[in-house]
């Protein structure tokens, strides 16, 4: 402590105390190198906002997303890597009926409804349509809003569950309201004393819409939180918004973008072949009129002492590396592998099952958590609500206890190895054939029943008897009767 420090603590101990505990907290900060300020830390940016403090630059980054997954294949592809791994075919439902009753008639009306495209506002999309679109806005706007729509069977005879839904890119929200009642209003939602949403302020049209404009348009609704679905990523404590997933990679997405239109217009002009001729002992310089156009075989006369030379094309040193480890760092910021953008060149059976591995879990916690746990669980919960409302009146079956819901079948690289390890995790009694069934992406109650109208049409031969078919070893029978009753793998 020097001189001056001991005669403020002195004059003023308060001040005093304060600037000595000052320099003592940035002493412990000079310790970590990143958080010193110098010539390697210039330019870092480390502002201590919120999690959803992002304010106008949520919907810049947005707009960007979107018009790069337009017109740059890299974005394209990398939203239709994760749509199509997380979505695929669609996560399908299945009914758990309460005790032993059967669900055949409830889940023949959930095909009607949910797997029909009577399920959207448009009638356009089935359910695993929806969730197609989910995802998309998902990975290229951080959020999406999904809203049920309430119908009267009366007027709705085409409908089986009064209730509908339609899909809201995140544009639909009132960024112009702060305020309703005692509630604060964020971007246009509403949040109570708990900070939970209440409520969203929604135009009934898209603000950027040019195709229709109605009176009115630009005046929102408030709807209630429980009748909306707010589907989005988030990584924070307390974040309620969601950020684009190309925002960690939207600078290098764009610059490699302009670097290959760079080497393809350079490309170009090194395919235009072109002649130089020099000029003549004497200074006349050839007009170029008898060479204007080459053709096959052309035999063109030049004046003693002329030359020509032709143009040496640039090469395209390094094009191929730089492109590769720039789509190596754009997969590796959104959690998938390199090799999904397309480039299988030295990829083997080891190497491409542990880049899968680390892949499939990003694509399972994605599943699980927001397509799962945001999307299908809300559609599940207003099915199940829709149709106690319905009820008997409508001649339905018994509700069921609840909804199932089982992701797409991972595409398996080595079928007989891995099918030959699930048998035997089954038969060690470390899983269920139901669950290895749902993690296969298939519905055990289907397959049981499938399997019983198989039976009844005739024994199924053992896959010992099937020519060329592989021998499955016997294990200890661990299972419980309920997962036989489900059906085997």
């Amino acid at each position: 402590m020097g001189w001056l420090d001991r005669a403020i603590l002195s004059l003023a101990p308060q001040a005093g105390l304060a600037r000595i505990q000052a320099r003592a907290r940035a002493q412990v900060l000079m310790n970590y190198d990143a958080a010193s300020k110098g010539r390697r830390t210039y330019g870092w940016k480390a502002p201590a906002t919120a999690a959803d403090a992002a304010g106008a630059s949520r919907a810049q980054l947005r707009q960007l997303s979107r018009d790069m997954i337009r017109n740059r294949s890299l974005a394209a592809r990398g939203q239709a890597v994760v749509t199509g791994n997380v979505v695929g075919t669609g996560i399908m439902p299945s009914v758990r009926m309460a005790g032993d009753a059967d669900g055949t008639a409830a889940m023949e009306l959930i095909r009607a409804h949910l797997l029909s495209p009577a399920i959207d506002v448009y009638g356009v999309h089935a359910l695993p349509g929806l969730q197609w679109q989910v995802m998309n806005a998902v990975f290229s706007d951080g959020e999406v809003l999904v809203r049920r729509r309430a119908r009267n069977l009366a007027f709705e005879p085409g409908l089986v569950l009064p209730f509908q839904i339609q899909v809201m890119e995140a544009d639909h929200l009132d960024t112009t309201i702060t305020s309703h009642g005692r509630n604060e209003v964020i971007e246009g939602i509403e949040y109570g004393p708990t900070g939970r949403a209440e409520a969203y302020h929604l135009f009934e049209q898209h603000p950027g819409a040019t195709h229709r404009i109605t009176a009115g348009r630009f005046r929102s609704t408030r709807v209630p939180a429980r009748q909306i679905l707010h589907v989005r990523r988030t990584e924070r404590p307390g974040q309620m918004r969601g950020i684009p997933w190309l925002a960690p990679v939207m600078m290098t997405v764009g610059e490699l973008s302009d670097y290959q239109e760079a080497q393809i217009l350079k490309q170009r002009i090194a395919s235009l072949l072109a002649f130089f001729v020099e000029a003549s002992a004497d200074g006349e310089v050839y007009a170029g009129a008898e060479i204007e156009r080459l053709e096959p075989g052309a035999v063109i006369g030049l004046k003693e002492g002329q030359k020509v030379t032709p143009s040496e094309p640039p090469p395209l040193d390094g094009y191929a590396e730089f492109m590769r480890e720039g789509v190596r760092s754009i997969a590796t910021g959104l959690g998938l592998t390199y090799e999904s953008f397309g480039d299988l060149t030295g990829v083997n059976f080891s190497s491409g099952r542990m880049g899968r591995i680390e892949m499939d879990r990003f694509i399972q916690v994605w599943q699980q958590q927001i397509m799962i746990g945001q999307f299908c669980r809300g559609v599940g919960r207003w099915t199940l609500e829709a149709w106690q409302v319905a009820g008997a009146s409508a001649g339905l079956p018994p509700a069921p206890r609840a909804l199932e819901w089982t992701a797409p079948r991972r595409p398996m690289i080595d079928p007989g190895k891995e099918i030959d390890a699930a048998v035997k995790e089954i038969g060690a009694g470390l899983n269920s054939r139901q669950r290895k069934q749902r993690e296969m992406g298939l519905d055990p109650d289907v397959i049981a029943r499938e399997r019983a109208e198989d039976a009844a049409r005739a024994p199924a031969p053992s896959p010992a008897n099937v020519p060329n078919g592989p021998a499955i070893p016997d294990a200890p029978d661990t299972t419980k009767e309920e997962d036989i009753a489900h059906g085997g793998v």
